[in-house]
């Protein structure tokens, strides 16, 4: 009786220990999953989304919320060069232009989207948009940008062009000094090396219009 009692205790005992590392496997197995499901978020820098588990604070928001409708006022400035423009020189970078910050305002805008915050909507050079946004063109610039026409057109744009590229670079110097995510300043000193490339530019072509 008590070899039997003795056998059936060990018995008992490795069926515990046995569901105890069943149970600890499958904890390791949760914690590994878990693991797994973060590192893409934090690995995966190239996406619009990839800011979203990163540190950002509202000079960040500010940042996106102001560059989105500041980028998408020049990429229509741009869109007018295409009928309007005269000078080859002219239109060549406004294709640039375009073709550099449209796709930079979609990933602003999925910044937002993934930091949960609002995305700024309406068209850009409304009234309510100009305030404390440097460069930004009135209503009423944009109207005498769109009623001109060759070397006249040339010169508003290019003239318009350099002042609202300055505003950008404040901005984007602004978000190096005071952002967090890092996504953003590498936005922000990129946005600073290309604008003040094209202003430099945009300027030589002026001076022999």
């Amino acid at each position: 009786m008590s070899t039997r009692t003795i056998a059936r205790r060990a018995a008992l005992a490795g069926v515990a220990l046995s569901a105890a590392l069943a149970l600890a496997a499958c904890g390791g197995d949760d914690h590994q999953a878990g693991s797994g499901h973060d590192m893409p978020g934090k690995g995966a820098t190239a996406g619009p989304s990839a800011s979203a588990s990163a540190t950002f604070g509202d000079a960040d928001v500010m940042f996106a919320q102001m560059m989105i409708p500041h980028h998408q006022q020049a990429v229509r400035m741009s869109e007018l060069a295409d009928s309007r423009a005269q000078d080859p020189e002219v239109k060549h970078l406004a294709a640039q232009i375009k073709a550099a910050q449209a796709p930079e305002i979609a990933t602003m805008t999925g910044w937002l989207t993934a930091w949960g915050r609002p995305v700024p909507s309406g068209s850009p050079g409304s009234g309510h948009h100009d305030h404390g946004m440097p460069g930004m063109m009135s209503d009423a610039d944009m109207a005498k940008l769109a009623a001109a026409s060759g070397r006249e057109f040339d010169r508003q744009f290019l003239t318009m062009m350099i002042a609202h590229h300055e505003g950008a670079i404040t901005m984007a110097e602004e978000e190096l000094a005071s952002g967090a995510n890092a996504d953003a300043k590498a936005m922000a000193q990129q946005i600073v090396n290309a604008q003040q490339g094209e202003i430099d530019a945009m300027k030589k072509i002026l001076a022999r219009l």
